[in-house]
């Protein structure tokens, strides 16, 4: 089995949708580990607050398989595919982690860049796996965001709940 962690965002209808990919991602992958979740300003462009989160379970798909897995509730959540990388969103799923990989594999970036560059994605990330080694930087989660420089993006505990 492959401990793996995951990114949830939305900024439309961001409770429906993300309720929606937590009870997707827990039909495949219960039991489920839930970061709080936090309201945070869109980066890279004008638009309404994310919803943001980070789940960590436990599968036995390829990085491959995953990733597919992951595209198709975003598609099933009615996500529109711009183009932009900076848009509005029904879903954003994104694998962050996938037990110690590091590199592209199957075109899947390990561990995501975003987990030291974005408060919305380290913040929940070290909720659920304080502890745990980064493994480019050496560092824990809860290091990189001790360090991390928290006036440069603006996160809110929200008080969303899931089952």
């Amino acid at each position: 089995m492959h401990h793996v962690t995951v990114s949830i965002g939305s900024n439309i209808d961001r409770e429906f949708y993300v309720y929606k990919a937590l009870n997707a991602l827990d039909q495949f992958f219960a039991p489920l580990t839930v970061s709080k979740s936090y309201d945070c300003v869109p980066v890279g462009f004008e638009g309404d607050n994310f919803l943001n989160l980070v789940v960590g379970f436990e599968c036995s798909q390829s990085v491959s398989d995953l990733a597919t897995l992951l595209r198709q509730i975003e598609d099933e959540s009615d996500r529109v595919r711009s183009g932009e990388k900076f848009a509005s969103r029904t879903l954003d799923l994104d694998i962050l982690t996938f037990d110690d990989l590091v590199g592209i594999i199957d075109g899947v970036e390990l561990p995501r860049g975003e987990i030291t560059e974005n408060a919305f994605v380290l913040r929940p990330l070290a909720d659920i796996i304080p502890n745990e080694t980064h493994p480019l930087t050496t560092k824990t989660y809860e290091q990189l965001w001790s360090e991390y420089d928290k006036s440069s993006q603006h996160v809110t505990v929200t008080d969303f709940t899931w089952p």
